[in-house]
Order: C-alpha cells, then structure tokens, then sequence
C-alpha cells in the first residue's frame, strides 16, 4: 500500500488495552475515529489522522452511560457538565424518580411542588410548555455530554391536577396519557415514578398502570423510585411490577437499597425476589457506590438515619454542609425544629449497610448510577465521583467484579436496556462515546466534607468523536446530542 493510499481518520487512539462493553475479555487494540463514529479497531500501524492519542498503559472503554440522574436543567445551566465529563460519563439518563423539568404548564402553579424543586424552586425555570420543547432546545444549544430523558410521573400530575394530595381521577389521567404521549412521540425514552414522595404518595396503583398504558405504544422503559424501600419493600417492588407489566415495559428499580437499621441485610431477599420477577418480565436495578442517600430534607428520614448531612437550604443557606445535629444545636432548636426552618432544602442521609451495597453492586442485573444533585451547594459526593469510585474501589481493590463486569454495568448492559442505539459498545460504526483512563489509579477523590473534588486517573474523554475532556480539564467542546430510542 503506498503512502496516499493509506486510511486517514480524525482520530487514533493507540496502544490501549480495550473494554468493549460488552462483558468480553480485554484486548490491545488501536481505535480510529472519523465523522462521530468509530471508524476501526485493530492494527492501525499504517494509518495516519488529524490527532494521535497514546493510550499505552490505559484502558480504553466506551463513555460511560449514568443510568440515573437528576441533570435535566444540569444540562442547560451548566452545559459543560464538569462533575460528569471529569468520570468518563458521556450520556446521562435524566428524569428519574417521577421528577423532569417538562411538561409544566405556564401559570399552572405558584411555587415548585417537592421533590421537583431538588430541579429548582423558581417556577421561571421551567419555561417548556410540552417534552418536545424541552428536548428541541437540548438539541438548539447542546450539552457537552449526550441526554436520554424520562418523563416524570409527578411532573404529570403537576401539570394535569391542581391538587397533588389526592388520588387522579379519570379526566387527570386521560390528561396525563395525553402528556406521556406527547413526550413519548417527541423522543422521551420512557416513565419515571417516585411514589415515596408527598406529592405523588397518594397515586394508586391503578392511576401509575393507567398513565403506564401508554408505553405500549412506544416501548419505552418504566424506572421506578418504589414506594418504600424500608419495612414494606416487597410490596412496593411488586407494585413497581405490575406497573411495568400494564404498560408491557421493562422495569428499572431505581437506585435499590434497604433503609434503616432494621431491614439492612435483607438484600439478599430482595435481590432473590428480583430475580424471580426477571424470570417473569424484564427487570433491571440502578444503584450508586455509598451507603448514604440524598434528596429532599424530610422528618420522616431522621429516625432511620444515623448521620444527616444538609446538602442545601433555600432560607438559611450557610448551613449546607452542615450535620444537622449541629445546624439544630447552633440554632438552639430541635432537630424537627430544624427541618421546619431550613425548607425549602435538601439532605445526606446515612441510611444504608456496605454489605447490602456490595451485594446490590455485585448483582448481574445492576447498572450504574450516580443520582446526583448538581443544583445542591453542598452535594452528595456520588455526583462527582461514582463511576471512578465502582472502577477503583469496588473492582479494583475489593475486587466486587472483573474490569469487564465493571465497564458493562455502566456501558453496554445500560445502552442495550435503555435501546440507546449505536451507544455503549466500542464497535465499528457506533458513536465515537469514548474514554481513556488508568486502571491502576482510577479513584474517587470526592469526601463528605470536600464533595465536588475531581477524580483521578481520567486521561481523555470523547463524545461523539469530538475530545471533550483531557488532563483533568474541559475542552469546551458542546456534542452532545439528544437521544432518542431503538425503535
């Protein structure tokens, strides 16, 4: 072959040890890139490109896929989306829990109902009328990082009922079919419910299966923030079933643990329990690498919870970071008194046991993800550093599961259960969604304390064949493209 005629792509990354994704052992390979997809794996000695990445010594791996997210205006404030692109995530999943920032109907509501103010308290910051228009301006002023977005159950009922605090009649469920449908056709890939809230608590289970009808149409996903994840979960898990079975969808347990001191251990039931109904329908679990959760500031968390930690209070905002124990002793209040004063807020609750965590991670059936606040001061340090936390900690020095284990819970297995085409596999013709990291010093570097802190051992990150990310720094690149589902 001479010289002219040998291939040239935009982009080579050579000498690295490759992840496929797929759950195959790892192989050396060169990677090329040309046009947003990848262009050939293999041998490339005698190609040339635009730009040469040396990934001698690295592992090479498809961008990460974070299952569970709460980025949806994440992705318009902070476009460059540092505390994602720092870990190798180039796709985030968003709309989880029942919450998204669309549909909401001007002038419906006077303040943001909880849980959807952990998106924002400001009813100025949910301008999109419909999910088509959400998804349009995702598309019209891109993110660095792609976006799959769900439809919340509870932003639903925010825009079809004017009372939250009662069940859905026939006329409101009709109402939000319509919305689903709406979304479902503008590109959403799927329902999100999270019926351990106040404001969507007094949902039934036949109001969640009617407005879940309407993913037989699409075959969009169901992910599900179950009822309880305390004393009552197996009927709460059940339920989540039965709802994805009445919209004949695959079901998604949400970021799976068992709260409080008196349930933990019992993974081992409920993880049996889960795999008897996936014998059944398709059903998959999310979950980030902690023992402690975040969300809104609730009462109801505190008994059960052996350190809390605010994360954010709208009235009192010099408090974020602080235990709530001390908030409530600098105060001269109780803790309850506290709660009471800080609302509108947010909180870390340790709730969880590390064997539960291990054994839900280990799980064959659980993808990775982090749950991160990123409107919250002081955040959960999941949001920065969940994807490295599974890479280091749990694989490399616990040795919880194999590398390629590790990578297919947050590449492949998410892509393939989600129908994210051409994503989550380094494959020939796929998007170009890649990372390059070092395995031997991948790590966390996020505390309680110092939670927005970088991660180590991320050498490059590209999204759509576009460098995004190197040497711990954005390249202000903006590719991120809106997802929409396999059909």
């Amino acid at each position: 072959m001479t010289r002219s005629a040998q291939p040239h792509y935009d982009i080579i990354i050579r000498g690295g040890t490759l992840v496929d994704g797929s759950g195959a052992p790892r192989y050396a390979a060169d990677l090329a890139i040309k046009d947003q997809r990848i262009a050939a794996i293999g041998d490339l000695a005698g190609a040339t490109a635009e730009q040469v990445i040396d990934a001698g010594g690295q592992v090479v791996a498809p961008g990460f896929i974070d299952s569970h997210t709460h980025d949806d205006r994440y992705l318009i404030v902070d476009p460059g989306m540092p505390a994602k692109l720092s870990q190798g995530v180039t796709t985030v999943i968003t709309g989880n829990c029942g919450l998204s920032q669309a549909p909401w109907l001007p002038g419906k509501r006077q303040e943001v109902p909880a849980p959807i103010n952990l998106l924002s308290t400001d009813t100025a910051d949910f301008p999109f009328a419909t999910f088509g228009a959400y998804l349009e301006n995702l598309e019209r002023h891109p993110a660095a990082v792609n976006a799959a977005c769900l439809v919340g159950h509870t932003s639903l009922r925010a825009a079809a009922m004017d009372d939250l605090n009662r069940p859905a009649n026939d006329a409101e469920i009709t109402h939000m079919q319509d919305l689903l449908r709406e979304a479902m056709q503008a590109g959403a890939i799927g329902l999100s419910t999270g019926t351990a809230y106040p404001t969507a608590m007094p949902a039934t289970t036949e109001e969640l299966m009617g407005v879940a009808q309407v993913l037989r149409e699409h075959g969009g996903i169901y992910a599900s923030h179950i009822r309880d994840e305390a004393d009552n979960i197996f009927a709460a898990l059940d339920e989540a079933f039965a709802v994805g079975a009445a919209g004949q969808a695959p079901v998604l347990v949400s970021h799976h643990k068992l709260i409080g001191p008196k349930n933990h251990g019992r993974s081992v039931q409920t993880l049996a329990h889960i795999a008897a109904a996936a014998e059944r329908q398709p059903v998959r679990l999310d979950a980030y690498p902690y023992v402690a959760g975040s969300t809104i500031l609730r009462k109801d968390r505190l008994a059960v919870s052996s350190r809390v930690i605010v994360s954010k209070s709208g009235p009192l905002p010099q408090y974020a970071g602080w235990d709530l124990d001390k908030i409530a002793e600098d105060m001269g209040v109780t803790q309850e008194e506290a709660v009471d004063a800080l609302q509108p807020a947010g909180a870390i609750y340790f709730i969880m046991d590390e064997r539960d965590v291990e054994r839900i991670l280990a799980y064959p059936g659980t993808m990775i993800g982090s749950d991160g606040m990123p409107h919250d001061p002081a955040p959960h340090p999941r949001l920065w550093g969940t994807f490295p936390r599974v890479l280091g900690y749990y694989c490399r020095d616990m040795q919880l599961f194999t590398l390629e284990e590790a990578v297919h819970k947050m590449t492949g297995m998410t892509a393939d259960y989600f129908r994210l085409p051409q994503r989550g596999l380094l494959k020939t013709g796929h998007y170009a969604d890649v990372v390059v990291f070092d395995p031997d010093t991948i790590a966390d570097t996020a505390t309680w304390s110092s939670p927005t802190r970088q991660a180590q051992g991320i050498q490059c990150v590209l999204v759509n064949g576009t460098l995004a990310w190197r040497d711990g720094a954005t390249t202000n690149s903006r590719t991120g493209a809106v997802v929409r589902p396999r059909k």
